[in-house]
């Protein structure tokens, strides 16, 4: 329930966002049912209204339903004895309709990234103890190979058309468990976090509620479907009859981004606040969204230059959303941004309390501190995640029993925070080592311990530090082994046969010996005061040696924050990942006047491979231009050069 701090916030932010035509809240009883149960409800009222639309598929809410139900019949068929049930599906329409089809099974869930190291998928399989995974054509092959004993794949590509698409009519008891979210665990390995159909209904409900969601809302997916907040998103949309637009941003770049969500009117934007700043680098001059309503921001801290990009870029109307989430939790504190308010330091504040989820701060010895002082993030709830696959230890160690109410639990976030008068919260920093970076959560300790699975490495140690853009990177402090040699790109690929690519550091320091405290544990701060000196690359620096390998070498260079790039220099060796792939090529389709797509980078990704990919582009376009059209494009590709944000002629 609302206390009357929360009942004033909660007046305030209904009349920034404002009602909306077809807005109806969303009621509590709706908790105590299933999931698939309110998602039916929607198929009933609005069949044929646009549920899920993608690049390549568009489903009404009647066909998506019809879809799941055929696939929840193959699920039932095949997979007899099967408690837990893995999707391994691209970020794509397939993918919603198999989730929703395990849903009406009543089975336990586990998603699965078809891109992530083999090693990862195959230990979150056997973790997860499930017996059946759900795949396509395009990933059978490896479904099968990964698939452990007993454990059967189902082909969504091949299912009889003797499945009914009727619905199959089982009754689901909210407290059954409905998934299992994967994060990165402190002990290296990673941990599974479990809901119910209850707890999600509940976050569905508290969401819904704060940011009127209704059937005239078109939300944009552009993170994973498998992390907790991406997983929520679909239900926000799904289950208030609204659409979802997923846009794989890994597949189509940042360029497209804009005009995308200014063709399919999305309303609701959401995505992680790095992934918000590399966007907004591409937005034109003028450009202007006249449907888009509300901006979440999430995964990472927002800054007060976050907001003032919101406000110049988005309609004067537009709501800004700042908040708290985990996902043992969900959303636990909002602030709502419009252009009244204020930010008065460069933090911003993560917000006043949400329905059902009172925040507590803790001291050291357990007991709250008094107001203005540092203390770790509590949760009190009835709501919260029921605690960890399969980890009961550690359940018990961070869920604990309410001895004043029986029904509630209090969750141990490891999350420090502030609180201001008026019951505004102020986000501190974590207290372990667990860190977000590009929208994902990561403890280090996984990373640690796939480094000191190289032969050639001692000691590791990975802390996320801010780089020159302002933004959390991993930096690796690594002491080698006695008569070892360590060079980056060894590194690099080592890891990646492990751990996915946003795990990779982005810094790779060599040192003699870690630093210690007098206790004899690793010296944190001394490290974080260390000068960068980074490790060498198997390579000498060979210099560019053509107008486009020069061009393209001050492009990487203001990407990737480097003072130089030799031109064997490969993207993804010297620091690069996705979203500054995807900058990179935004900017050299600005500067040659081409049209690359990222999976050019990833197909070409050293400097001298891309370069004559360039040259071949601008030949083609060369032939299309009269010869003054084509004078002028070569003058201002060979003339351009790199000046801070942007690439110039002159």
């Amino acid at each position: 329930m609302l206390d009357s701090s929360t009942r004033r916030q909660s007046s305030e932010q209904t009349r920034r966002v404002g009602p909306t035509n077809s807005f109806t809240r969303f009621k509590r009883e709706w908790t105590e049912q299933s999931i698939q149960e309110i998602f039916q409800r929607q198929v009933v009222t609005r069949p044929c209204r646009i549920a899920v639309k993608t690049r390549h598929h568009a489903f009404t809410y009647r066909a998506l339903n019809e879809s799941a139900n055929r696939l929840a019949r193959a699920v039932l068929d095949e997979g007899k004895g099967s408690e837990t049930v893995a999707i391994l599906l691209e970020k794509e329409a397939q993918w919603i309709v198999a989730m929703l089809g395990v849903l009406k099974t009543g089975r336990l869930q586990v998603s699965l990234e078809p891109f992530s190291p083999q090693e990862r998928i195959r230990h979150l399989l056997e973790d997860s103890q499930a017996r059946l995974i759900v795949t396509n054509d395009r990933h059978f092959s490896r479904a099968k190979e990964l698939a452990h004993d007993g454990c059967r794949v189902l082909n969504i590509d091949e299912l009889g058309a003797h499945f009914s698409t009727e619905d199959l009519g089982l009754r689901v008891s909210p407290d059954a468990l409905a998934f299992i979210i994967y994060t990165s665990g402190s002990t290296g390995a990673p941990k599974g976090v479990m809901l119910q159909h209850r707890t999600v209904l509940h976050r569905v409900m508290r969401q819904t509620n704060s940011f009127h969601i209704c059937a005239d809302d078109r939300l944009s997916h552009l993170g994973s479907f498998s992390a907790g907040q991406g997983l929520l998103n679909i239900f926000y949309a799904l289950l208030n009859g609204a659409g979802l637009y997923p846009l794989d941003i890994k597949t189509e770049g940042l360029g497209p981004l804009a005009s995308w969500l200014l063709e399919e009117g999305v309303t609701i934007y959401r995505s992680s606040a790095s992934l918000f700043r590399y966007f907004i680098e591409t937005l034109k001059a003028g450009q202007e969204f006249p449907r888009l309503r509300l901006v979440r921001l999430s995964s990472e801290p927002v800054t007060k230059r976050d907001i003032e990009l919101c406000k110049k870029h988005f309609p004067p109307g537009c709501i800004f959303v700042n908040g708290l989430s985990t996902s043992e939790t969900g959303i636990i504190r909002e602030y709502f941004i419009d252009g009244e308010t204020e930010i008065d330091a460069s933090s911003v504040p993560v917000g006043y309390a949400v329905e059902d989820m009172r925040v507590l701060l803790l001291g050291e010895t357990g007991r709250e501190v008094s107001p203005g002082e540092v203390g770790q993030i509590a949760v009190k709830s009835r709501y919260l995640a029921p605690g960890y696959w399969r980890r009961t230890g550690m359940t018990e160690q961070l869920f604990l029993p309410d001895k004043e109410r029986g029904d509630e639990r209090l969750y141990l976030t490891g999350d420090m925070g502030i609180m201001l008068p008026g019951d505004l919260l102020v986000h501190a920093g974590r207290k372990d080592f667990q860190a977000k970076v590009r929208g994902h959560r990561i403890e280090t300790a996984e990373i640690e311990m796939a480094l000191r699975g190289c032969a050639a490495i001692r000691e590791a140690v990975v802390m996320a530090e801010e780089d020159a853009r302002g933004e959390q990177s991993l930096v690796a402090y690594l002491v080698p082994a006695q008569g070892k040699r360590l060079g980056t790109d060894a590194l690099r690929l080592s890891l990646r046969e492990r751990l996915p690519d946003y795990m990779i550091p982005s810094v790779f320091v060599l040192l003699d010996a870690l630093p210690l405290t007098l206790s004899g544990k690793v010296d944190r701060l001394a490290l974080s005061a260390l000068a960068p000196v980074q490790a060498e690359t198997e390579a000498s620096y060979i210099p560019p040696r053509t107008p486009a390998e020069n061009i393209l070498a001050q492009i990487w260079g203001q990407v990737l924050g480097l003072g130089r790039v030799s031109a064997d220099a490969d993207f993804f060796m010297v620091g690069g990942h996705s979203l500054l792939a995807a900058q990179a090529i935004f900017r050299i389709n600005s500067t040659f006047q081409i049209e690359l797509q990222l999976r050019n980078l990833f197909e070409s990704p050293t400097l001298s491979e891309l370069a004559l990919l360039i040259e071949d582009r601008l030949l083609e376009e060369l032939e299309k231009l009269t010869e003054e059209e084509a004078q002028n494009l070569l003058a201002r590709v060979v003339d351009s050069r790199t000046d801070g944000d942007h690439v110039y002629t002159g």
